[in-house]
C-alpha cells in the first residue's frame, strides 16, 4: 500500500469516526471535506504525470526523435476514457442541478463528447483528412 493510499485511509476513518460522533447533522460537511481532499490527490497526481509527460517531450523535443513510448497506445485512450466517464458524473449533476431542466445536461455531455473527439482527432489525425486519390500524373 502506498503512504498516500495509508494516508487517505486514515482521512477516511477520521471522517468515520467524526461522524458518528457529531451525528447525521454534520455528515454533508464532513463527506464534502474528504471529497475535496480527495480531489486534492487526483489533482496532485494529474498534475504529477502531465509535468512528467511534458518534461518527456521536451526531452524527445531536444533529441529530436520519438521517444520509444510516444505513439498513441491502447491503454492512453482507455484512461482518457475511463476519465472522461468518471468527471461526467459530477459534470452532469452540475449541468442539470443548475438549470433544473435538460438543457444544462445537454450542454454538458456536449462539452464532454466534444473534448473526446479532440482528444480522438489529435492522436488519430488520419481520422480527420479525407483520403485522396492519387492523380494520374504521378507515380
Amino acid at each position: 500500500m502506498d503512504t498516500r493510499d495509508a494516508e487517505l485511509k486514515k482521512e477516511l476513518d477520521a471522517t468515520l469516526h467524526a461522524r458518528r460522533e457529531l451525528g447525521e447533522e454534520y455528515e454533508s460537511a464532513l463527506v464534502d471535506s474528504f471529497l475535496d481532499k480527495v480531489d486534492q490527490r487526483l489533482d496532485a497526481v494529474v498534475d504529477r504525470r502531465v509535468r512528467r509527460h511534458l518534461a518527456e517531450q521536451q526531452m524527445v523535443a531536444a533529441r529530436g526523435t520519438r521517444s520509444p513510448g510516444s505513439g498513441d497506445s491502447w491503454g492512453d485512450r482507455f484512461g482518457f476514457g475511463v476519465v472522461s466517464l468518471i468527471l461526467a458524473v459530477p459534470l452532469s449533476a452540475i449541468g442539470a442541478g443548475t438549470t433544473g431542466s435538460l438543457s444544462g445536461l445537454m450542454v454538458a455531455w456536449a462539452g464532454i463528447v466534444g473534448v473526446n473527439t479532440v482528444y480522438a482527432l489529435r492522436t488519430r489525425p488520419h481520422f480527420s483528412r479525407r483520403r485522396e486519390k492519387p492523380s494520374d500524373w504521378e507515380e
